[in-house]
């Protein structure tokens, strides 16, 4: 039988490098709304040196690159510990594999934006890529903890037909949402409608340039609210306590999420509002995968056959 152990420290490795991977997601959008991308204008130093002048935009950009390292030294440490025993690497070798390319990809994104000037495309992918990896590591952890707990689904019984597919559909949209979120900022779109619910006092503004852009994430913000009130109304019974949970609370994060995009707008656009912003986007993209996770993982429902007609 597969070592449990194995697998919970991976799981716990892969846990820890999640939470870090999630600072570092939050800590790129204060560094982004800030300006402080090119507050080092070189890389892999800073201004030439290891510690850089102590000013608050110098520092905030060293901080998001140490965060960096230090996700890139815990990803490796938990792929190390997945590929090095055999029964770890058949179930999760693809995955931390798929990790590491990603980190590497991030990275090359993370030179390519102080190389290109924030460039907005650059900058958007390196968003997409880290959201990417976040989602990466929190399969990780949840695939190596049903592996070392695998009774932890046995009173869930089997899954609903239609929960898997609306829970897998939940979580691509609000990696989408997230992504369009970061496209909405970084190409400055974010006050394009300065007021809501309504943009530039129009119900139906012309969708070009950047007013388009922030209407398309408001519309997709729309239509994840009510996909999200279907999952919470189809899930609110299932057999596993956690997609019951998470059925209950996505609803409740997404009308959250959008309170906070609306207080955003009011405001305009203050930082640690976005940084919320953002940082409650990847809570809503972990609750959404983990659930579809352990949906996947539990045996689907069989269709109930017709009685047998008597003779």
């Amino acid at each position: 039988m597969p070592s449990t152990g194995a697998f919970r420290s991976v799981s716990r490795l892969a846990i820890a490098t999640s939470i870090l991977m999630f600072a570092l997601i939050v800590v790129g959008s204060i560094v982004r709304t800030t300006g402080s991308g090119l507050s080092c204008p070189d890389w892999p130093l800073c201004h030439g040196k290891l510690i850089p002048p102590f000013q608050f935009n110098i520092l905030m950009e060293w901080f998001h690159r140490l965060l960096a390292l230090l996700v890139g030294l815990l990803l490796f440490a938990t792929a190390g510990t997945a590929l090095v025993r055999r029964e770890t690497r058949s179930r999760l070798g693809g995955l931390a594999a798929l990790s590491v390319a990603l980190f590497f990809t991030q990275a090359l994104l993370g030179a390519l934006t102080v190389w290109k000037l924030l460039d907005p495309s650059v900058v958007s992918g390196h968003l997409a890529v880290g959201l990417l990896l976040f989602a990466t590591l929190v399969t990780i952890a949840v695939t190596a903890r049903l592996e070392a707990d695998p009774g932890s689904l046995e009173d869930a019984g089997p899954r609903a037909g239609d929960h898997l597919p609306l829970f897998a559909a939940a979580t691509v949209l609000t990696w989408c949402q997230a992504v369009l979120g970061g496209m909405v900022s970084t190409n400055h779109a974010s006050l394009a409608c300065p007021d809501w619910p309504t943009c530039n006092g129009q119900w139906f503004p012309a969708l070009s340039g950047l007013v388009g852009l922030q209407m398309a994430h408001r519309w997709t913000a729309y239509l994840l609210l009510a996909v999200m009130f279907v999952v919470g109304f189809r899930a609110r019974r299932a057999g596993d306590r956690t997609v019951r949970y998470a059925a209950h609370l996505l609803p409740r994060l997404v009308l959250l999420q959008i309170a906070i995009g609306v207080v955003n707008v009011f405001l305009g656009i203050p930082v640690w509002v976005s940084a919320l912003h953002l940082g409650n986007a990847a809570l809503i993209l972990a609750v959404s995968l983990i659930a579809t996770l352990r949906l996947a993982a539990q045996p689907a429902a069989q269709p109930h056959t017709a009685e047998a007609p008597a003779r």
